[in-house]
């Protein structure tokens, strides 16, 4: 049976990706996070939910042994917490992270929403989730950074794949395709090893006023 750890499971793509896990398939969840009463455990024969900081190497070591898939779902400090999950994982021989972040982490973001984001987010934190992504790539442990657009509640399931490398597309994504995909990566880690996944909607490339849009209204 596969046995996942979610960090940071309290949240939006984390909670989806957790109940599908309960409803198609029989994995094995570990759900850390900062306040364990927000979420509600419906199969606790299934879940285990830890209430910690992940920043807290050895609250990794104790939850990290055992693990098949490390699934990272986080925001902060995005250097320091990549460099103390790698850590773990090394000293805990676990073979697969997924890493979820937001795209222009190679500058492949066109002009102009590659611009905006970069203005949003801000080049300083830009700039550390670039470090946290270096950290994971030179590191022995097989990844795959998922690279999202601008992210909707949407519960549309439609998305397509880019590579580093390759020019980023479009400029919305749902939480609910990016959810998909992790699924996917779950159930066949192998074949998406050591891969930075550019992802969003087919369509979507001149959609920045829309995007601004929602932005305001969130």
């Amino acid at each position: 049976m596969t046995k996942v750890l979610i960090l940071g499971a309290n949240g939006r793509i984390a909670r989806i990706v957790e109940q599908r896990l309960l409803a198609e398939t029989d994995v094995q969840l570990t759900l850390v996070l900062r306040n364990a009463g927000r979420l509600l455990v419906t199969s606790p024969e299934r879940e285990t939910v830890i209430q910690g900081d992940v920043s807290d190497s050895q609250l990794l070591d104790t939850v990290m042994p055992n693990q098949d898939i490390v699934y990272a779902n986080l925001a902060g400090n995005m250097a320091l917490l990549a460099q103390t999950i790698i850590t773990s994982m090394n000293r805990n021989h676990v073979p697969h992270l997924i890493w979820v972040t937001g795209s222009g982490l190679y500058h492949e973001t066109p002009n102009p929403f590659g611009a905006w984001v970069e203005q949003v987010v801000g080049h300083a934190a830009k700039n550390d989730t670039r470090h946290a992504a270096r950290i994971i790539e030179s590191s022995d442990i097989p990844a795959t950074i998922i690279r999202a657009a601008y992210m909707t509640d949407d519960t549309k399931i439609d998305y397509e794949l880019t590579y580093k490398g390759e020019r980023f597309k479009g400029t919305m994504i749902s939480r609910a395709s990016i959810a998909d995909l992790i699924m996917k990566i779950i159930a066949e880690p192998t074949a998406y090893e050591n891969t930075s996944l550019g992802i969003a909607q087919p369509g979507t490339d001149n959609m920045l006023p829309q995007v601004k849009l929602m932005a305001q209204h969130r």
